[in-house]
């Protein structure tokens, strides 16, 4: 646990002690008719009863109603006294909320944000009346495919591997109040071959009449690593601090999954000598990098076991039950003898990943998918994707980006340039935003631009899995194709040396069956599971230039039955027994 960790605090990365969670019962309303405007629900509105932050869906939330409504509002009387005070801003925190959210305060229009899977963040200070307003918000969501939604679905019922929509507010809503001089961002970029760190700050209400100083300290455990005072010129700058210390053993201490150290950060900004904002975080050393065809951590080779977890939850959707059940779900993982989690479609609740970084859980952050290749999807998300990866940036434990999954969005990428030129732009945008970690354009199949070769294969047993491999290079080559019709690459691309991963097996179904389904024969017996999974592993293991893989999947999503778990998280198969598969 890191030094200024609180419990069920949204944003573990960036502290303060100012904190008023708004999660619990709002007035709650439908909009069908989009009249809400014109009513002047604006003002607020007495009405049924909604537990944020939990979506109108979910049983969890109060409702449980799987109608679409595409225009919901919520409501509520708050006062902001208990953040303290002595001035300065107050700030209302969204985590997520999907898709359109608009935000009024005492009847005064606020601002607005689109997208569904970021965080966003207004300044409400101004129509606030003695620290008290009615807060009221509108959310519009559609079953549009040009809108970043994941595994959300544009019908009105389920279908293959898609599920319930989510609509508004999702992930945690709170308030803090800051200061007029504070750290808006602070951008941390571990140096793992020089044993230091960089950090960029961007400083927000600098003035240039005032003396602004930036204090930093980096301690580890309770050894102070690194101290420094010093004035700020510019609104954003950098500064780098070597973490070698005659007080730590070995002098650096790095992170990776048997060893998760972290560091600790605390950032003051004082004004004219007066502390006016105080952020605690934390970070870890390690460097992730591709070389001879292998994925490696800290320069050594490291095999990646994972499995894919959809986030699901059976009476919250999308939404944790609460930070406990998080933890849960990453001990599970570690128990069956993963070292990593692709969190497939959807950016977690980020308290999961910091649990992931103390607990030493690597992670792939991939981008919710959208349906459609049109200039308005093209634009959602690009922005949305720069969102979620600054806002995920100083995680250790996100080891890759993935930004595309199946040709999701570009369906005929095979020869598309507009679809190749539109993946290879955000793979090089996510390297100048991040160029630390690997990024995988089209996770599956049809690579253009990319770091890792992933490809998804659902044989349905080890001997068809080894056919479907036993000539690589025709593989690599796009001489013979894979999981269908499907080839490794999109056409005027080559393999590079890159690793190559299988990213996606397994899917075997299990358990309460009945009108669910997974790849293959639905397994009616124990045995049988084990003696596929275990035939399925021993291929992969077996197999030349394969560096990992990942295994479809943690839980059953409603319908899609070949999780290791139930949707409620118990278990179908004991996890010492999956451990000495995954672990062989």
């Amino acid at each position: 646990m890191t030094k200024y960790y609180k419990e069920n605090y949204p944003r573990p990365q960036f502290v303060r002690d100012s904190y008023l969670d708004l999660n619990g019962e709002w007035n709650f309303r439908f909009d069908d008719g989009d009249e809400g405007l014109s009513a002047g629900w604006k003002n607020g509105f007495e009405s049924r009863k909604i537990l944020v932050p939990f979506s109108y869906e979910s049983r969890k939330s109060g409702i449980g109603s799987s109608k679409i409504h595409e225009i919901v509002w919520y409501s509520r009387e708050v006062s902001f006294t208990s953040l303290g005070q002595g001035g300065g801003r107050v700030i209302l925190n969204f985590e997520g909320a999907d898709y359109e959210t608009q935000l009024w305060v005492n009847g005064i229009f606020i601002g607005s944000h689109r997208g569904g899977y970021a965080r966003f963040s207004f300044d409400i200070t101004d129509a606030l009346a003695d620290d008290a307003g009615t807060v009221v918000i509108r959310i519009s969501d559609s079953l549009s495919t040009a809108q970043p939604r994941g595994k959300q679905r544009w019908l009105k019922e389920n279908y293959d591997c898609w599920y319930e929509q989510t609509t508004g507010i999702w992930k945690s809503l709170w308030a803090e109040r800051v200061g007029e001089s504070r750290l808006e961002h602070l951008h941390i970029i571990p140096r793992y071959d020089d044993n230091a760190v960089d950090f960029e700050y961007v400083i927000e209400g600098r003035k240039k009449e005032k003396k602004i100083e930036v204090e930093t300290v980096i301690t580890f455990k309770e050894d102070v690593i690194c101290s420094l005072r010093e004035m700020a010129v510019r609104d954003c700058y950098s500064r780098r601090f070597s973490l070698e210390s005659d007080n730590v053993k070995w002098k650096v201490k790095y992170w990776c999954p048997k060893s998760p150290h972290l560091y600790d950060v605390c950032v003051r900004i004082y004004e004219n000598g007066m502390l006016t904002d105080e952020v605690g975080s934390y970070f870890g050393l390690r460097k992730v990098s591709t070389d001879s065809s292998r994925v490696k951590l800290n320069n050594m080779d490291c095999y990646l076991r994972m499995v894919l977890d959809q986030g699901y939850w059976e009476e919250s959707g999308l939404t944790p039950p609460d930070e406990e059940a998080m933890k849960k779900d990453i001990d599970k993982i570690l128990a069956y003898g993963y070292n990593g989690v692709r969190k497939h479609q959807k950016t977690e609740d980020e308290r999961f990943y910091y649990w992931a970084d103390v607990k030493g859980l690597l992670v792939w952050c991939e981008a919710p998918s959208f349906y459609e290749l049109s200039e308005i999807s093209m634009e959602r998300a690009q922005k949305e994707w720069i969102e979620i990866v600054r806002q995920h940036y100083n995680h250790p434990s996100i080891i890759t980006w993935v930004a595309f999954n199946e040709s999701w969005g570009i369906p005929r990428i095979i020869e598309d340039k507009k679809a190749q030129n539109f993946t290879q732009a955000v793979y090089y945008m996510t390297k100048a935003l991040d160029d630390t970690r690997p990024v995988i354009s089209n996770d599956g199949w049809e690579h253009t631009k990319s770091d890792i070769i992933t490809l998804h294969d659902y044989a349905s047993d080890g001997n068809i899995l080894r056919r479907n491999w036993s000539s690589p290079e025709e593989n690599m080559g796009n001489k013979r194709a894979f999981n269908g019709e499907r080839y490794a690459f999109a056409k005027g691309f080559c393999y590079e040396g890159q690793p190559i991963i299988i990213s996606e097996f397994g899917g075997i179904a299990y358990g309460n069956t009945e009108g669910g389904w997974g790849y293959g024969n639905v397994e009616k017996d124990e045995d049988a599971v084990l003696e596929r999974m275990d035939g399925l592993l021993k291929t992969i293991y077996s197999l030349d230039g394969i560096c990992g893989f990942c295994y479809t999947q943690l839980t059953d999503v409603s319908q899609e039955q070949n999780g290791h778990m139930y949707m409620d998280r118990k278990d179908k198969i004991a996890p010492d027994k999956i451990f000495k598969i995954i672990k062989q």
